[in-house]
């Protein structure tokens, strides 16, 4: 079963609370699929399912929580929490996850943060990160709660206008018409993720940082 076909069976408000669990479990460091479960929430309320209020506000709930728990975290562990972390995980906290985060935060500072929302492995390092590289708080705090406003509110907007006007398009659209589209919008994608992967290979650093961050 799908996730969006698993999210349509469950009552209304575990739905909510799921989203919010799920986006927050995966800010606080673990890898979870919280964008996925944005995205189909998302297009639940644009069906008409749930509420697409209440998606947003509980996805910007979990995902500010789950930010804040995880640079408490952070801050406590320091730079041997990644260690033990990355000789359990490699796949998501190894190495060379760690210095591409660290390059980020090297370059943008507290912007890292905000920024950090929209990207999958910033996503899941940018609280911990912060709280181990002694980002003050209150800066954190304020990107974090800013990014996570406009990263969960948004995508749930822009997905629930999206599904009404798709819907709409679907009605006299040709099958045809349709598998171009789909088409289109998959070089897309991958042609993005190209592109950003290759600005994170240019940007990986030599070494790690070592001092904390100073923004």
């Amino acid at each position: 079963m799908h996730i969006d076909e698993w999210l349509q069976v469950i009552p209304v408000g575990w739905l909510y609370a799921t989203v919010a669990l799920v986006i927050g479990l995966e800010s606080l460091g673990i890898p979870l699929p919280g964008e996925i479960v944005l995205v189909s929430a998302a297009i639940l309320s644009a069906k008409g399912v749930v509420s697409p209020v209440w998606v947003g506000v509980c996805a910007s709930a979990g995902a500010i929580v789950g930010d804040s728990a995880g640079y408490a975290i952070g801050r406590k562990g320091g730079r041997p929490l990644f260690e033990r972390l990355g000789r359990r995980f490699p796949k998501h906290f190894g190495p060379r996850h760690v210095r591409r985060a660290e390059k980020y935060f090297e370059r943008f500072g507290v912007w890292a943060v905000f920024v950090g929302r929209f990207v999958a492995l910033l996503r899941i390092l940018a609280g911990p990160l912060a709280g181990a590289l002694r980002m003050p708080y209150w800066k954190f705090a304020v990107a974090n709660v800013l990014g996570g406003i406009v990263w969960a509110g948004g995508t749930t907007t822009v997905i629930f206008y999206l599904g009404l006007v798709a819907e709409k398009w679907l009605k006299g659209m040709s099958w045809a018409a349709l598998a171009v589209a789909v088409a289109f919008g998959i070089a897309t994608t991958l042609y993005l993720k190209r592109r950003a992967a290759s600005a994170l290979d240019e940007s990986d650093l030599k070494g790690v940082v070592r001092g904390p961050v100073d923004v």
